[in-house]
Formats: structure tokens, C-alpha cells, sequence
């Protein structure tokens, strides 16, 4: 499946007059990428949708404080209970309605699709078991850590650095990782420890590095779901430790 997602904004937000071809075409692409996660492929699909959710629910957050900003119109007096309706009078003939109605409808078909990923992201993260190579240095921002491939029997090494940044609202946590390259697992199977000082004599810029091994029982893809849970679950427990 092609990356690239019709799942934009603009889908949402620039409803005219084609409300269930909108609809169509977003239970279409949330169907590919259900096909995706059922062949165990949930990068990058997983957190696009996670993305898209928490942006459509704060378009639905601030459209209803427009709502309460907008000038109102009498729509109905009941004479009987004493009571006036009002209609909101949206700026420029902008359906904003319309758009409102394909987001509540369509965060719950997220969810759903959203839910199936995360089930998958949680197994496999039960499955990654990390151990830390050697003696564990105070210094633990950059160094390396081993990922097993089982799809093609082999071992992945690589080298991290995590890195924080601050922004107006928060302080967040990236990862780089940089591939350095992968070791066959024959017979007899290479320690981490051995690899380790390997690394040490080859790298020479980090003669302490923090280092990690993880273990998987599971054959799943590699670069769309194998990897990227490691990589998460290597940033917490970098951070737990801190």
C-alpha cells in the first residue's frame, strides 16, 4: 500500500455538496489500512490516524466556541412555554454544519480503525524484551541497541540519539536512529557483549555507550511495525531510568 493518505484535512473540512462521497471515500481508505494492519503493517498508518483524530477533535473543540461567538437569528418562538430559538448565522455562507456532522461521524470509524492498530502495538510491545548491555553509563542520551529481524534471520544494529526540545506548550522527547548493519544469526549465535566491543573499536567516538539488546519471538514486518515499537519502548526505558 502507498504511503500516501487521502485522509487530509481538507477532506473534512471542505464539505460542499458531496457529504456520502466524502464518507465513501474516507470508509475506503480506512478499509486499505485495515487490510494493512491485518498483515501486521502498522507504521506509519497507526500514528497518522492518532494525529488526525486529536486535530478533528479540536476542529469540532473550537467550531463550537465559534458557534457561541456568532451573531443569532430568531428561528422559532414557542408561545406556549415562553421560550426563543435562535439559529446561528455562520460568516460567508460557510456550511460549517456540514462539516461538524462528517467529523462526528467520522471520528468513531477512526477509533475503530484506531483501536485495531493499538491492539497490534500493544502485543508486540508485551513481546520486545529489553536488556541493557553491560554496565549501564550515567550518560545514556546516545549509543546503540540490537533489534533481531526474524523475517530474515538476522540482527539489526543500531545507533541512537535522543534528544529534547521544548515548545511553547511542552518539552518532547525525539529519537534519531542511524542503521549501522546487520549481523546473520547462524548457529552459534553472537553475544550482545561481544558486539558491543565490536561497536566500541569501530565507533570510537563513544568509548562508553549506553547499550541495549531486544528479543522478539515474532516474525512480524520489520520497518512498519518491528521497528518503530522498539523504538518507543527503548525511549521509555531510557527515561525510566533517568
Amino acid at each position: 500500500m502507498n504511503n500516501a493518505s487521502i485522509l487530509t484535512l481538507d477532506l473534512f473540512t471542505k464539505v460542499n455538496d458531496d457529504f456520502e462521497k466524502r464518507q465513501y471515500l474516507i470508509l475506503s481508505e480506512l478499509q486499505k489500512i485495515s487490510s494493512e494492519f491485518q498483515y501486521y503493517k502498522i507504521y506509519p498508518h497507526l500514528s497518522q490516524l492518532i494525529e488526525l483524530r486529536k486535530t478533528l477533535l479540536e476542529i469540532i473543540e473550537r467550531l463550537s466556541d465559534l458557534r457561541n461567538k456568532f451573531p443569532k437569528r430568531i428561528g422559532k418562538i414557542d408561545w406556549v412555554n415562553q421560550t426563543i430559538e435562535h439559529d446561528v448565522v455562520f460568516i460567508d455562507g460557510t456550511d460549517l454544519s456540514a462539516v461538524e456532522d462528517l467529523i462526528n461521524w467520522a471520528v468513531p470509524e477512526l477509533e475503530r480503525v484506531i483501536h485495531e492498530g493499538i491492539s497490534i502495538h500493544e502485543y508486540v510491545e508485551n513481546d520486545l524484551s529489553i536488556e541493557h548491555v553491560g554496565i549501564l553509563p550515567n550518560y545514556r542520551d546516545e549509543g546503540y541497541f540490537f533489534l533481531p529481524d526474524n523475517t530474515s534471520r538476522s540482527l539489526n544494529l543500531f545507533r541512537f540519539e535522543l534528544s529534547i526540545f521544548q515548545s511553547a506548550e511542552d518539552q518532547f522527547r525525539s529519537l534519531k536512529t542511524k542503521f549501522l548493519k546487520a549481523v546473520e544469526q547462524g548457529k552459534a549465535k553472537i553475544s550482545p557483549g561481544s558486539i558491543k566491543l565490536e561497536l566500541i573499536r569501530e565507533e570510537k567516538d563513544l568509548p562508553n555507550p549506553a547499550t541495549y539488546a531486544f528479543e522478539t519471538s515474532l516474525d512480524f514486518p520489520f520497518n512498519q511495525t518491528i521497528l518503530p515499537v522498539a523504538k518507543r519502548k527503548l525511549m521509555q526505558t531510557i527515561h525510566s531510568k533517568e
